[in-house]
């Protein structure tokens, strides 16, 4: 009697709970369908088939077809092209990169456009890479010799006309290695017309410009161009294309800081600049705030030369302002009254910034002037490209008048 109450007690409990025995039987049921079902496998037949699928080495994948044969023609003794199948990336590959300065910089490469410019560089001694051209006729007219030596590619002249930046391209285009000054061979006729003439461009940025200074300064027989940190690279294709081939006709040094600019110029040497100062004004300061130092200016009556007075510069307001510092006084005159000494060198400041404060003191420490071009008042300072030519031709006109004076008193010396 006792175990019948005990189970009594025990069923009324259960009742009694929420849920009773079926909750109970319901968990229980919960925790079957959570379990893994039975792995079901297939008959015997089937699993020795799987077995041996298994074992039997698998079929590698064809190999990609083999790229198609380059085709190589002669275009004279010696000397092999290949032709641009269809879909040839290299041309508009090469050109987009090569137009990039960091590309320049980093792999020492340049890319020229047209026949006048490719000639002059080859026979300058520029090392030739890559050669595109649309037509074999090109080749017959650039020196054999060097063309042996690079890789010559035949493309549709459309090709080129896409990736040209010329108007009317002539169907080649050129990758050479990045020229150094020391190891090129510059023409007979412009070595023996050099002029103890030198030209400094100081941040110089109009890659027009700096094409255009470049070919007056071969024109006016210099003998060698500096570029001073700031300017344009003289490698860009704009620069190149109005240089016309004064990169290769006379040695032209780089990316140089104010610091290094004296050891590349010849000792005794006198530096003169080109400059917007009055003969007859006078500085009211010292200091050479952004704009100034403009080739050319509007005169006013002319007078005899004078030298700046200097003043205490005043003190910078804001950080522009304490860019200005004082420079030294320099001779002022007229570009066309007699200035040259031998050897010389002009300095030509850009249209935006003008002359550095690094020129002037360069000019005052050589015993230099500043050389004023003329025009009418009223008009703003000349493009520094055409300052440049006009004081480069003077200068020639004055050295060569020199020489001629030179010689005469050679010729006849003077007794008594």
């Amino acid at each position: 009697m006792a175990a019948l109450g005990k189970l009594a007690k025990g069923w009324g409990r259960s009742l009694l709970r929420p849920g009773g025995p079926r909750e109970a039987v319901g968990r229980r049921g919960v925790r079957a369908l959570r379990r893994s079902p039975v792995r079901m496998l297939p008959p015997r037949k089937e699993r020795g088939a799987a077995a041996e699928e298994q074992q039997r080495p698998r079929e590698q994948p064809p190999p990609p077809p083999p790229p198609p044969a380059v085709e190589r023609s002669s275009a004279g003794p010696g000397l092999w092209y290949e032709k641009a199948a269809p879909g040839d990336r290299r041309l508009g590959k090469v050109v987009t990169i090569a137009k990039s300065k960091k590309f320049r910089d980093h792999h020492g490469k340049v890319l020229l456009e047209g026949h006048r410019l490719i000639k002059d560089a080859l026979e300058a001694g520029a090392v030739l890479q890559t050669l595109f051209f649309s037509t074999v006729g090109h080749l017959k007219e650039l020196p054999e010799a060097q063309l042996k030596r690079a890789n010559l590619v035949k493309v549709k002249f459309e090709d080129i006309k896409s990736w040209s930046d010329v108007v009317t391209p002539q169907g080649l285009i050129g990758i050479f290695s990045k020229p150094d000054h020391a190891k090129m061979s510059y023409p007979a006729a412009q070595l023996a017309s050099s002029l103890p003439l030198l030209l400094i461009c100081d941040n110089i940025r109009d890659p027009g410009n700096l094409g255009t200074i470049l070919r007056s300064a071969a024109g006016a027989g210099c003998e060698k161009v500096l570029l001073t940190k700031g300017c344009v690279d003289p490698w860009e294709p704009k620069v190149l294309r109005a240089g016309m081939g004064a990169h290769f006709r006379l040695p032209i040094v780089t990316n140089l800081d104010w610091e290094s600019v004296p050891s590349n110029l010849p000792a005794s040497i006198q530096v003169c600049v080109a400059d917007n100062k009055e003969p007859g004004a006078q500085a009211e300061t010292t200091s050479v705030p952004r704009g100034a130092g403009r080739a050319g200016s509007a005169p006013g009556n002319p007078k005899a030369p004078v030298k700046s007075k200097p003043k205490a510069a005043p003190e910078p307001e804001d950080e522009e302002e304490a860019a200005d510092v004082c420079v030294p006084e320099l001779a002022v005159q007229y570009y066309y009254e007699n200035w040259t000494q031998t050897p010389v060198a002009v300095v030509i400041g850009g249209e935006t910034h003008g002359l550095s404060p690094d020129a002037l003191h360069l000019a005052a420490s050589t015993g230099g002037k500043r050389l004023v071009v003329p025009v009418v008042p009223g008009v703003d300072s000349l493009n520094s490209a055409i300052a440049a030519g006009i004081v480069l031709f003077e200068g020639k006109r004055q050295l060569l008048w020199r020489h001629k004076q030179e010689d005469e008193r050679q010729k006849f010396p003077v007794v008594g």
